[in-house]
């Protein structure tokens, strides 16, 4: 009998399918809708026209961004360097700047370009920082450049551009009725998809993205199609931003915001899998047309009808209803979160061709391997230095410790503070005021140590404080809600954000950055939604006592203190400070000394290994993402109370302090590793570095920005510290390379 063979099908198209026929159906229905809603604005040829040029300088980026997605990559950074270009052209271009002609200034920022995707590139592969902390870092370390170079206010350089037609022209309508950006985009996708789908380039990328160590394996330099891939990324985004100063003719300090979601979202939606391995070009650059007109069908609103008052008379008037601030960022975190939930469960499941051949009556497709990577490194996290600390003595036990570092650069910064400033820092109030601005960064700390020491990262916890915040104040002001009240409905917004972290996350198997970083952005706009954009104040005293002074608290209440130290100390110690410091030592006595904290190391240094162990692993990373969510809410609720206002920018860049407190204190980026001693320490090194550069020494004080840089830079030493002094033990393999070397020395001389 002859042998019976299955037959797989037709190979899977490389530069279209099934699945850009579907946007394609999709994006017509959504600008229909769009037509139907707001006629006037998507009714005609020049608001179609306006979509695609939009969606150019969106799906040029995207381009490159799928490159590096197939690799099994991620970069954050994208929209930092969009911004940071433009800016850089107006800065060296415009007339009252430096005045440098258009090819120079075209030429510098390509240079620019280059250099940013190469540092990525040489961070995330040679240097080992894991994507997204490494890109994450160089978006705030970009936004920060940004808004040194702007000092926050726009340029423009219109005038000028008169001078060089050629290239303005760029970003003009051409002679055939559409804007010259589409042209460039529909090149620049067209070369993409070709290089992606059939090149040795793309072959490379997804045997990188698909099975790194299987790659290298077969020859394939994976590293360097990763450096490739960052480089092309970041050159990208920097021909769009040239395409952007092309058009605009100027820069505001906003350009680029936000981006790097829209970006993600639209490679991910384009079909490509944030796993690895799986990604075309075409199918990006439709995901980019996707999420650019949704954005404008919210962002543009619709027509109604109002009704007002005239002298007696009710007058219908004209009017549009807009989404209120924030609504976008929400639609664009649940837009990010969703679209890579289709990856897992709708395209490797095949579901819609699945059920194409049950209608059909034919046997399914076989289905995509859900497994993982057939090859995966196993290793215990968090243990090189562990051991190094019990076979120490004396001193060189505590200075093996993880933590030791953080502890002594607290001194150190202490100690130069004061001798910059005596005057202000020998001053028991100053030093209560920095205290305070320690206090909400060592909340957050508090439960971001669990994540990490889990294994897990959360993006969001800055934004959950704002979020908390927001729904307290709202509470207060708008709706004339008790304290009590106020507070319940902040803890109750902020366990919410954290128990959809823990979902997404452990249900749903989202790697933790996604969750988060999705997270995010939605808490941040709900903050903003909450208060319509717009700072709220004046609530009862009896909320603000959970921000004030002892002493304060004590007078409310009708108690004086006797005059002495202890009513000096209960004048300059705060309330929050005391509540952190017991949530603090239950926190650490619980991870050190507890079997729920060995867990927790447990899970993060070897997930596997804790899981054959008996160990619940979903359950301790659940609890520890549910964990940080509630110390960044109490933050939030306390934030509010302490300022009796609430600001939506409330909690900017604490993810950044956040995590590089955890990181300097001896905590493992990659899990496995934690001290609550530790995490303060490096909490109190954030706090001290930003007070010494706020310091006014001679009349100087460094500007915020600047400040937000330097907080980058230090996160970034502070990983590279983890993965090469910790992890790898670098110093000691050093010094035995030394000590092998040199009997061979002697004996050659000899």
């Amino acid at each position: 009998m002859a042998p019976t063979t299955t037959s797989l099908g037709r190979a899977p198209p490389q530069l279209v399918g099934g699945w850009e026929a579907g946007l394609l159906i999709f994006l017509a229905l959504l600008y229909l809708g769009g037509a139907l809603v707001n006629p006037a604005f998507f009714g005609s040829a020049e608001a179609l026209l306006a979509l695609l040029r939009d969606t150019s300088r969106v799906g040029i980026i995207a381009v490159g961004m799928t490159f590096v997605i197939a690799n099994k990559d991620l970069d954050l950074s994208v929209g930092s360097t969009y911004g940071l270009i433009a800016v850089v052209f107006a800065r060296l271009f415009a007339s009252d700047a430096l005045d440098f002609g258009v090819i120079e200034c075209a030429i510098f920022c390509l240079l620019l370009g280059t250099v940013i995707g190469l540092l990525n590139g040489i961070l995330v592969t040679i240097l080992r920082v894991p994507a997204f902390i490494a890109t994450l870092t160089m978006l705030f370390i970009g936004r920060g450049f940004v808004l040194a170079l702007t000092h926050g206010q726009a340029i423009y350089y219109s005038s000028k551009a008169k001078d060089y037609p050629l290239f303005f022209r760029l970003g003009e309508i051409n002679t055939l009725g559409f804007n010259n950006q589409i042209a460039v985009f529909l090149l620049v996708a067209v070369v993409g998809a070709y290089v992606l789908a059939k090149t040795r380039w793309g072959y490379e990328t997804f045997a990188t993205g698909g099975n790194e160590q299987a790659a290298a394996y077969a020859g394939i330099n994976t590293r360097w199609v990763r450096i490739r891939a960052y480089l092309l990324s970041s050159l990208c985004a920097t021909l769009s931003a040239l395409l952007a100063a092309a058009q605009d003719k100027g820069v505001t300090p906003l350009y680029g915001v936000s981006w790097e979601l829209t970006v993600i979202a639209s490679v991910v939606i384009g079909g490509a899998s944030i796993l690895g391995g799986r990604g075309r070009v075409f199918g990006s650059c439709l995901g980019a047309a996707v999420v650019v007109l949704i954005d404008k069908v919210l962002r543009e609103g619709w027509p109604i009808t109002r009704t007002v008052v005239i002298d007696g008379e009710n007058v219908a008037v004209g009017a549009r209803f807009t989404l209120p601030a924030g609504a976008v960022l929400v639609f664009l975190g649940l837009l990010l979160v969703t679209a890579v939930l289709i990856e897992p469960f709708l395209i490797r499941r095949q579901i819609a061709t699945r059920f194409w051949a049950w209608l059909r009556g034919r046997p399914p497709p076989p289905a995509y391997e859900t497994g993982g990577v057939a090859l995966e490194g196993v290793q215990t996290k968090g243990a090189m230095a562990t051991d190094m600390a019990l076979s120490a003595t004396g001193l060189g036990k505590f200075l093996a410790r993880r933590d030791a570092l953080a502890i002594i650069l607290t001194v150190v910064l202490w100690l130069t503070g004061l001798a910059l400033r005596p005057d202000y820092w020998w001053n028991l109030p100053n030093t209560f005021a920095i205290l305070l601005n320690y206090t909400e960064l060592a909340l957050i700390t508090v439960g971001l140590t669990y994540v990490i020491a889990a294994g897990d990262i959360d993006l969001s916890v800055g934004a959950v404080l704002a979020l908390a915040g927001s729904t307290a104040a709202y509470f207060l002001k708008v709706l004339g809600a008790d304290p009590f009240t106020a507070v319940a409905m902040g803890l109750l917004a902020g366990t919410a954000a954290g128990l959809v972290n823990a979902v997404v996350t452990v249900g749903f198997k989202l790697p933790a950055f996604i969750a988060t970083l999705g997270m995010f952005y939605i808490a941040r706009g709900l903050a903003a939604w909450f208060v319509a954009g717009q700072q709220l104040t004046g609530w009862p005293e009896g909320y603000n006592l959970l921000g004030r002074k002892v002493n304060d608290v004590l007078l409310h209440f009708g108690f004086s203190l006797p005059s002495g130290i202890v009513r000096a100390v209960a004048e300059v110690v705060s309330v929050q400070t005391i509540f952190m410091f017991l949530v603090a030592l239950v926190a650490g006595v619980i991870l050190a000394y507890t079997p729920f904290g060995l867990k927790v190391c447990a899970a993060g240094g070897n997930v596997r290994a804790a899981a054959y162990a008996g160990i619940n692993t979903n359950r301790v990373r659940f609890l520890s993402l549910m964990l940080a969510a509630l110390c960044s809410t109490m933050a939030g609720i306390i934030n509010v109370a302490y300022f009796r206002s609430f600001n939506p920018v409330a909690g900017q860049f604490r993810e950044l302090d956040a995590i590089a407190s955890v990181i300097i204190g001896g905590g493992s980026i990659f899990g496995g590793y934690g001290t609550m001693i530790g995490s303060l320490a490096g909490a109190a090194v954030i706090t001290l570095v930003r007070a010494l550069l706020q310091l006014n020494v001679q009349g100087f004080s460094m500007p915020q920005h600047w400040i937000n840089v330097f907080i980058g830079l230090i996160l970034i030493v502070a990983v590279l510290i983890d993965i090469w002094v910790r992890q790898a033990n670098l110093f000691a393999r050093l010094r035995a390379r030394v000590a092998t070397a040199a009997p061979t020395g002697e004996r050659i001389h000899g």
